[in-house]
């Protein structure tokens, strides 16, 4: 049995997946034919093209469906982001920061179809603009050791502010230079997070020009949240699209091109999301550092909701679920040939979703402490369940003739 993977040195960043994935994509191993093999799998016959359409299908009504959800959920960052810049109130904050929770749990969905240089992160992909973190928060405004930093208050070196202004200056000089995306705008909201107990807690006197207002301009930090608020609609709308049915987009290639290929990415998104990705770079790293930088959404304190929803992304593209409702998965093709490996991964993603939902709030206290910290030993049993469901993803690309190498 083909296995092949390292779970030793996670990435740094989300980012450099999209432009420098260390995956490898061999060409899948068309095996036709019946017959078991020294595993006692039944190996895929010549019908697997007939049998996986259906699956394919399925799975890109979701990759819309999710992503249609996610951008409806900008659509309401806009919103609240605008009534915030106009009428900056304690109230209006509080809204925007709400509805920004919101909107991150279907994006969170959505990053099961990452990895396989699709629409969201091949070579022209958005991917660095949507969601890149880690931060440093001083490349776009002040911090508590730097008032004047950020790109907010030197006007002189950026008099503009627009959407391609700030698509020119995302990760100049650094990846950890993030201007744009998710966590641009949510440490617009919440500011540092100093707190041990709680997010940052920015006031929304910082967009206030006047007499009452803190900080320093905060005209332009209100022109910047909206243009952060507008490049993040066209990017994910622009990734929506290409998943739209009946377009000649990516979707129709996806559908029409062979079926193993697509199975291919489709498992290769899943288990380099449940590996390296998440295993590793989202909390191994932390866990290992203890570093509240090292979690996803540090600002908000919402690193919890962002590691289970994909998680629960993972477990929807295996079952071909939509919503609450099945329809034909990856499941279905595992259960004709191996029904003891289908009954096994599909125990290990509930396994998986159950010890994240065990791990303390917030994240960034439960790293710290002893091993035998109750905190830290919830955020251990989390990464080994996902690294356990992550090998029993490459047993199920071996068992569908699939060779699937996930490297760091």
């Amino acid at each position: 049995m083909k296995m092949n993977i390292d779970f030793s040195a996670p990435f740094r960043t989300a980012a450099s997946w999209g432009r420098g994935l260390r995956v490898l994509l061999p060409a899948a191993a068309l095996l036709v034919g019946c017959g078991g093999d020294d595993d006692g799998n039944t190996q895929p016959t010549d019908d697997f093209e007939e049998k996986a359409a259906p699956v394919v299908a399925r799975y890109a009504e979701l990759v819309h469906k999710n992503y249609s959800d996610a951008l409806d959920g900008v659509v309401a960052i806009r919103s609240s982001l605008a009534t915030l810049v106009q009428t900056p109130t304690a109230a209006n904050l509080a809204a925007a920061r709400s509805t920004w929770l919101e909107a991150r749990n279907p994006y969170g969905l959505t990053e099961a179809y990452r990895f396989y240089f699709g629409p969201i992160d091949n070579d022209e992909g958005p991917e660095g603009q949507i969601n890149a973190w880690p931060m440093d928060e001083s490349y776009v405004d002040y911090v508590v050791e730097l008032p004047d930093s950020g790109i907010i208050n030197d006007p002189g070196m950026h008099p503009t502010l627009g959407t391609e202004a700030l698509a020119a200056l995302n990760e100049v000089g650094g990846e950890e230079n993030v201007a744009t995306g998710y966590h641009a705008i949510e440490f617009l909201l919440w500011g540092q997070d100093l707190s041990d107990t709680g997010p940052g807690d920015r006031p929304h006197t910082d967009y206030i020009d006047g007499p009452d207002g803190t900080a320093a301009n905060q005209t332009r930090r209100g022109e910047y949240l909206l243009a952060a608020g507008d490049l993040l609609f066209e990017d994910l709308e622009g990734v929506t699209n290409e998943w739209a049915a009946g377009a000649e987009n990516y979707r129709a290639t996806f559908e029409s091109r062979s079926k193993r290929d697509s199975v291919r990415d489709i498992l290769l998104g899943i288990g380099s999301l449940s590996g390296a990705e998440l295993a590793g770079e989202r909390m191994q790293v932390a866990y290992d550092t203890k570093e509240e930088e090292d979690e996803h959404s540090c600002f908000s304190d919402n690193t919890h909701n962002d590691i289970l929803y994909n998680a629960l992304g993972i477990q929807n593209v295996y079952l071909g679920r939509i919503g609450t409702t099945d329809g034909p998965g990856i499941d279905d093709l595992v259960e004709a040939r191996n029904p003891e490996l289908n009954k096994k991964l599909k125990e290990q993603l509930e396994a998986s979703i159950t010890a994240i939902k065990a791990i303390p709030v917030p994240f960034d206290q439960a790293i710290l402490g002893a091993d035998t910290d109750p905190g830290r030993v919830a955020v251990k049993a989390a990464i080994d369940a996902l690294r356990a469901q992550t090998q029993s993803i490459v047993e199920v690309a071996d068992l569908l003739g699939v060779e699937l190498n996930l490297e760091e």
